[in-house]
Parts: structure tokens; C-alpha cells; sequence
């Protein structure tokens, strides 16, 4: 079999990203949440600025943008949607450093909208406390399918993350976008790892 291989240009102001879809099917079986320091919060009704405070922490380092994107109207019309549960993962403290977001407008499908923690708190293992949390709100509701998305953005562990919590990938797609650094959304230093082609507002 004849392998075709070539490069698609991208310009310097947009971003390429492979995107992987994942889903699980069935429940996962019943099994104990494990013990974390950490509490998860039902945040009902969250003021759009306080959200995007807390989704720009969370995601500023992985160029998550989509929310910030958004006008007070479009993104209040998502997160206070009575089908799109936020909550707020916080420390004993009681600071916010971590954000779980579930979509049950397409049911029986759930999607997991957004699930991350503040850079300081990943690779300590609260990863999995989080995802023993969202499958179990997940899976209340009647649900028969819950899928989530990831990309070559993300964490290198990301991927590799979801599918040993039971996620199964089914489908792949390339995403370009423009670069949200560039106009601003985003500080020109986040997510260093994306090199940054073209030219910031500060320069």
C-alpha cells in the first residue's frame, strides 16, 4: 500500500491542532472516589466574569479560549442553561483552582464540557478524584453515552489520561483557529509551548 505524506501550510496567524474524540458507552462500575484534600462545588448560576477568571486560570496554559470569546449574553446562555452543570473544585481554603463542566443538552448524551485543574495542582494524582467525580455525575441522569474531545494542545497526558479512565477514541479531525494570543484573548506568554508566529498586539 502506497503511503501519500505532505504538509498542509498553515498561515502564522492561525494554529493547527489534531483533535481526538473519545466516548464511553456503558456505565463504569460502581467504585469508591478516592480521598483528595480538594472539594467539588455546584456553582449555580456563576457571573460570567468570575467564570472566565477561574476557565482562563485553568486553561490559560493549554490556549483554551473558546469562553473568552464570548459576550456576556452568548456564554450566560450556556452556563446558566439548567442542562449544563459548573462546578468549582476548591482547596481547604476554599480558593477555586479547578473547573468541571458537564453538558446534558443533548441527552442521552453527556459531554464533558471542560475538567481541569490550576497548573500548581496537575501530575499529583487529583486527576483522578476529579474524573471519579464527573463520571459520577455524569451517569445519574439516564445517560447512555459520555464523550469528550481532546487535542494535541493539551497536556502530553492528557489523551493518555481519558482513555485509562474508560474513555474509547472514535474519531479524529484537524482544527485550525486563530491564534487567540494574537488578539488578545490570551497574554502573548501563555501556552509557550505553541510557538506564537505571529506578531502580538504588544509588540
Amino acid at each position: 500500500m502506497e503511503l501519500n505524506m505532505g504538509l498542509t501550510p498553515v498561515p502564522d496567524d492561525r494554529i493547527a491542532t489534531i483533535v481526538t474524540h473519545l466516548e464511553m458507552r456503558e456505565r463504569p462500575k460502581p467504585a469508591p472516589i478516592p480521598p483528595s484534600p480538594l472539594r467539588l462545588a455546584p456553582w449555580k448560576a456563576p457571573a460570567p466574569d468570575a467564570y472566565r477568571a477561574l476557565f482562563r486560570r485553568v486553561g490559560e496554559p493549554w490556549l483554551w479560549f473558546s469562553r473568552l470569546a464570548m459576550d456576556d449574553a452568548a456564554l450566560t446562555a450556556i452556563i446558566h442553561d439548567p442542562a449544563v452543570e459548573v462546578y468549582a473544585v476548591t482547596d481547604p481554603r476554599g480558593v477555586e483552582v479547578g473547573l468541571l463542566e458537564l453538558d446534558f443538552r443533548s441527552l442521552p448524551d453527556c459531554e464533558l464540557a471542560f475538567f481541569g485543574l490550576i497548573p500548581d495542582l496537575t501530575g499529583k494524582g487529583l486527576g483522578r478524584w476529579l474524573m471519579a467525580q464527573a463520571k459520577a455525575l455524569a451517569w445519574r441522569k439516564g445517560v447512555t453515552r459520555f464523550w469528550v474531545h481532546s487535542c494535541t494542545l493539551d497536556s502530553p497526558a492528557a489523551l493518555g489520561f481519558y482513555r485509562k479512565s474508560g474513555f474509547v477514541p472514535y474519531r479524529r479531525e484537524v482544527e485550525i483557529f486563530a491564534d487567540p494570543r494574537l488578539a488578545g484573548l490570551l497574554p502573548p506568554d501563555a501556552a509557550p509551548h505553541v510557538p506564537m508566529l505571529g506578531q502580538s498586539p504588544s509588540a
